[in-house]
Formats: C-alpha cells, structure tokens, sequence
C-alpha cells in the first residue's frame, strides 16, 4: 500500500530569535540571531472520510503555536552542562564555564530541554511538538520530518520514523 506526502512550509511559520552555541573544549559562541523559517513534510495514509492525510490548518496551526513561542526570544539550552542560569530581579543571567556571559529581561528568554541550540536540536525539538499535536489530533502518520532553516539554504531536518509495534516494544524494553 502506497503512502502520500505532504509539505507545509510557509513565510508566516518563522521566527526571529537570537542564540549562541558552545562548542567542544571550551569555546562559546557570540550571541547572534537568525530568522527562522519552518518546514514540515508528513507521510501517511489517506484518511477514508476526508480523503486526505492531514488538513494543512492543523499543521500550520500547531508549527504557528510553537514559532509565536520562539518569536523575538533568545533561545537557550537548559540541558548545557557548560552553561547555568540564574533568574533574579526580571532578569537572566547565563554563566558559562563559571563566568557570567550574558544577562537578559527573562521576559525576552525561552529556555529549552536542549543540549545546544543548534538547528538540528531545534528540528527534533519542533517534531516531538507537532508529532505529540498530531497524535491529539487524531492524525495517523508514517513519517514526520522536520526542517529548521536558519538562512536561506542553511537547514537541517529532523525525520521520526513509525516504528513497527514490535520493534517499539522492543525498543521500549531496552533502551
């Protein structure tokens, strides 16, 4: 049985936000911004009363939800073990390493369960949002990938595979 595909990748469904990365050894990137844009291809099979797979609208409405959350914030890694945060005041303050590095209005901040806030760690991010919206939404799918674009023609793409249940519970049980 053959599956379908569908894209959504709109200029409405990005972001501005700054960030900055750590690097191996001990090295940190300058804060620096980029204008998001997000895509979304999803596979699966035709729904037998709608005759098709997702209604866009329920895609562009759950990617619109996370970007609004994204938008005009700096984007920092809660799981960065070279990196601590302490809020005080209004405001967060970023060591790295031990060394203050930043201070930010915390209004104006996102923290992320991420290690980094590279373009790959925000593409798998974004799928388990959308893929956890999907699933409430009632749409059964094969395939999600994901693609976070940092500037035209610089992207990376996070893709879940449906795992056969077997496979799942055998995953499950050995992690």
């Amino acid at each position: 049985m053959g599956l379908f595909r569908v894209t959504v990748s709109k200029d409405y469904l990005g972001f501005a936000a700054a960030h900055f990365l750590t690097f191996r050894g001990h090295a940190c990137e300058s804060l620096h911004g980029h204008n998001y844009r997000i895509g979304v291809m999803v596979e699966g099979p035709i729904d037998p009363e709608c005759h098709f797979v997702v209604d866009f609208g329920v895609i562009k409405r759950l990617v619109r939800q996370e970007v609004d959350r994204l938008d005009h914030r700096v984007i920092l890694p809660a799981e960065n073990p070279k990196l601590a945060y302490r809020a005080s005041d209004g405001m967060t303050y970023v060591s790295y390493l031990g060394e203050q590095s930043y201070q930010f209005p915390t209004r104006d901040c996102v923290l992320l369960p991420l290690a980094n806030t590279t373009a790959e760690l925000l593409a798998r991010w974004m799928a388990g949002r959308l893929h956890a919206g999907l699933d409430a939404a009632g749409v059964s799918l094969k395939v999600l990938e994901v693609e976070v674009e940092e500037s035209p023609g610089q992207s990376a793409v996070y893709a879940e595979h449906e795992q056969p249940s077997a496979a799942r519970e055998d995953h499950d049980a050995n992690p």
